[in-house]
C-alpha cells in the first residue's frame, strides 16, 4: 500500500514538471514571436512615374455673354427660354421705353426751346446792330456824347455772346436728343454670338431696369458650348509643379466616370483665400483647362474633378510609396541632447538646430530589417521614384504600414506575413 503511494507521488510530480517545463516552452516561444514584426517585402522594379496634381472645379464655355438692355420698361417681347439655340442677331426681346418715351418729349422740348430762342438772340442781334451803326454815325459828327457810344457798342458785343450761348445750348439739346433716340431704338435686344441661352432671369411682363440706370437688369446669358473648360483651384503647394501645356484627365460628376482630356492653358498669378476661421484658412490658385473632347452634355457649372499631369519620369527605380518612411537619427540626437547639456551647464546660450528628417527603406537581410537612406524623386497614387540608395532587384520591406512607420528598428527581426493570416477577414 505505501508502495503504491509512493508511485502515485511521483507521477504527479513528474506531471507538475513537465507541464511547467512546457509552459516555459510556450512562453519563451511566445515572447520570441512577439519580438519578430509581421511584414511583406517587395522588389525594386523600373516604372513610368507620372506625378499628378489633383484638383476639383467647375465646368464652363469660353465664351459666356451676359445680355442687359441699355433702356429701362416693360418687356413685352420674349423669344427665348433656356436651352434655345440662338444665332448672332437674332431678336431675343424687346423693352416697351416708358422712361426713355418721357425722356425723348422732355429733350425734343428742349431742343424747340433751344431754338426759339436762337432766333430771339439773333433779332436782339439785329437790333443792337443796327442800334450800333446808327450810333456809330452820330458819333462821327459829333451829335452824341462818347458814353451813349460805348453804351450801345456794349449792348451789340452782349447780344453777339447771347447767341453764340443760345446756339451752345441748342447744339447740347440735338446731342441728347440723339442718344436718347439711340437708346430708344436698342429697345430691341439681338442675340451678340451664336450659342445657347444657358440663363434666363426674367419673364415677359415684367419691369426691367437699363444700364444708364446704375448696373441694370441682366436678362440672359448666351454661351458657345463647342469651346468648354474646366475652372479649378490648385493648392498653392501644388501649383508650382503646374505649367502652361500640362495634359490632364478630367471627370464630370453628373457623366458616370467618362474621362475626357484637357490642357492647361492659363495659371492664375493672384491667390484666392477661402477660409471659414482663420485657421482653416485655404490658400488657392485658379488654373483654367481646355477640354479637347467635350460632350454634347456638358453645361455650365457642373462640377468635375481633374488629375494634371506635371511631371513623367520613364524607366526609373521605384518602390510603392507605402515602403518609404523617416527616421530621425538617434546616435546624433544623443551626442546633440549631451551637447545641450554641457552646453547649460557652462551657462551657454543654448541654440537648437534643426536638420530635415532623411528617407528611408527597409532592406531585407535574412531575417533582419536594416535601415538603408535614399533620396527620392517625384511620386505617383502608387510609387515613388528613387534616385539613390537602392539597386533594381534588392528586396524591401513593403509592408505594412504600422511596420514600416512605427515599429520596425534597425535589425528587427521579421518574418513573412503568411497568406493566411493576410487573407483572413477582420471581424
Amino acid at each position: 500500500m505505501a508502495k503504491k503511494k509512493k508511485k502515485t507521488g511521483l507521477i504527479i510530480t513528474l506531471s507538475i514538471v513537465g507541464l511547467a517545463v512546457i509552459a516555459l516552452v510556450v512562453f519563451s516561444i511566445k515572447k520570441k514571436d512577439k519580438d519578430v514584426v509581421e511584414v511583406t517585402t517587395t522588389k525594386v522594379e523600373r516604372k513610368t512615374i507620372i506625378q499628378i496634381v489633383s484638383a476639383i472645379g467647375k465646368i464652363s464655355p469660353e465664351t459666356e455673354v451676359k445680355v442687359s438692355s441699355e433702356a429701362s420698361g416693360e418687356l413685352i417681347v420674349l423669344n427665348a427660354k433656356e436651352g434655345d439655340k440662338v444665332t448672332v442677331n437674332q431678336l431675343l426681346a424687346r423693352i416697351k421705353p416708358d422712361i426713355i418715351e418721357s425722356q425723348l418729349e422732355q429733350t425734343r422740348a428742349s431742343v424747340d426751346a433751344s431754338s426759339n430762342e436762337i432766333e430771339f438772340s439773333k433779332a436782339s442781334l439785329d437790333l443792337a446792330k443796327a442800334e450800333f451803326d446808327r450810333t456809330t454815325k452820330l458819333f462821327t459828327k459829333q451829335f452824341i456824347s462818347k458814353q451813349e457810344f460805348e453804351a450801345a457798342k456794349t449792348k451789340f458785343e452782349q447780344a453777339k455772346s447771347t447767341i453764340k450761348s443760345s446756339q451752345a445750348r441748342h447744339n447740347q439739346t440735338v446731342a441728347s436728343l440723339k442718344q436718347i433716340q439711340s437708346s430708344a431704338n436698342r429697345t430691341s435686344i439681338y442675340s451678340p454670338i451664336n450659342g445657347i441661352v444657358t440663363l434666363l432671369n426674367v419673364k415677359k411682363g415684367e419691369k426691367v431696369l437699363g444700364t444708364q440706370q446704375f448696373q441694370g437688369t441682366e436678362l440672359l446669358r448666351v454661351s458657345d458650348l463647342s469651346i468648354m473648360n474646366a475652372m479649378v483651384d490648385v493648392d498653392e503647394n501644388d501649383i508650382i509643379k503646374v505649367k502652361l501645356g500640362d495634359t490632364a484627365r478630367i471627370e464630370v460628376d453628373a457623366l458616370n466616370g467618362q474621362k475626357f482630356t484637357g490642357v492647361v492653358i492659363e495659371i492664375g498669378n493672384a491667390a484666392i483665400a477661402s477660409a471659414t476661421s482663420v485657421q482653416d484658412q485655404v490658400t488657392n490658385f485658379k488654373v483654367k483647362l481646355r477640354v479637347l473632347n467635350p460632350s454634347e452634355k456638358f453645361r455650365p457649372g457642373m462640377s468635375c474633378s481633374v488629375d494634371i499631369e506635371t511631371d513623367v519620369h520613364k524607366n526609373v527605380l521605384s518602390v510603392p510609396l507605402m515602403a518609404v518612411t523617416v527616421r530621425t537619427d538617434e546616435t546624433k540626437m544623443q551626442e546633440s541632447n549631451k551637447k545641450e547639456e554641457s552646453d547649460e551647464d557652462d551657462g551657454k546660450e543654448v541654440k537648437v538646430k534643426k536638420t530635415k528628417p532623411k528617407a528611408l527603406v527597409f532592406k531585407k537581410a535574412g531575417s533582419v530589417a536594416k535601415i538603408q537612406y535614399v533620396e527620392t524623386g517625384i511620386s505617383d497614387n502608387g510609387f515613388i521614384e528613387i534616385k539613390s540608395g537602392l539597386n533594381e532587384g534588392e528586396v524591401i520591406i513593403s509592408g505594412n504600414f504600422n511596420a514600416v512607420s512605427k515599429t520596425l528598428k534597425n535589425d528587427s527581426k521579421i518574418k513573412l506575413e503568411s497568406t493566411e493570416a493576410k487573407d483572413k477577414p477582420k471581424k
